[in-house]
């Protein structure tokens, strides 16, 4: 129907694929991206207050995201000569007196709304502007988590860096993150599969091992 919400991809997912003009030049996603995670973020227009300070924001910390092996893209409905003038903009902001910066990181044009719908990021009445989301895709190209942020409310770097830095630890050791996790804090090992195991777990835990429960089990951090 045409006023039904174009289905958002879930996670677990595969990126949806497509070729793109940026202010970087043309990608072809996420086939370019092979190999890195990717923080693939929309926000509703270009010369918008909140959108403006998380490019600050993302721009001022992409270094930390190579450092992960992380990539950003920013996307919205607007053109890329939009774009463009958006970021000669943001050149010359000093946000809260911290210095100026320039955007590091590619923008998509999608003026044809084509990358926001195969994205479900059209979910606005007048869908004429993308919300606030982000996509973590991992370097296969699946997407490991979503966030939705109202269009008041700017997003908190912070957590978007945290929750790469958990995935990460996941895939690397095969373990959970608790609440507030942050690096260097207890991780969480996965629930026995069975009574012996559940007894082994707590009797034979390791002075690394916290056995609150015999299907909570932490471990120090490595």
């Amino acid at each position: 129907m045409e006023n039904e919400t174009p289905r958002m991809p879930m996670i677990g997912d595969k990126a949806p694929e497509f070729r793109s003009m940026t202010t970087k030049g043309k990608i072809n996603f996420p086939e370019d991206y092979k190999g890195k995670w990717v923080v693939f973020f929309s926000h509703p227009a270009d010369f918008t207050p909140v959108c403006t300070t998380e490019f600050i924001a993302f721009s001022k910390r992409n270094d930390e995201f190579k450092e992960l092996n992380t990539e950003l893209l920013g996307l919205s409905i607007d053109s890329l000569h939009s774009h463009l003038a958006w970021a000669r903009s943001i050149e010359n902001i000093d946000w809260k007196g911290e210095g100026k910066v320039k955007v590091p990181f590619p923008i998509v044009a999608d003026i044809s709304m084509n990358v926001a719908n195969l994205y479900g990021m059209l979910q606005t009445v007048a869908k004429t502007q993308t919300i606030r989301a982000v996509f973590i895709i991992d370097p296969e190209g699946i997407i490991r988590a979503i966030l939705y942020y109202p269009m008041s409310t700017g997003r908190n770097i912070d957590e978007i860096k945290r929750i790469i830095l958990a995935l990460q630890k996941h895939d690397e050791e095969n373990v959970s993150t608790p609440a507030d996790w942050n690096p260097g804090d207890d991780v969480l090992m996965g629930s026995p599969l069975t009574l012996e195991d559940a007894d082994a777990r707590i009797e034979g835990a390791g002075d690394d091992v916290l056995p609150y429960d015999w299907y909570l089990t932490a471990r120090k951090d490595k």
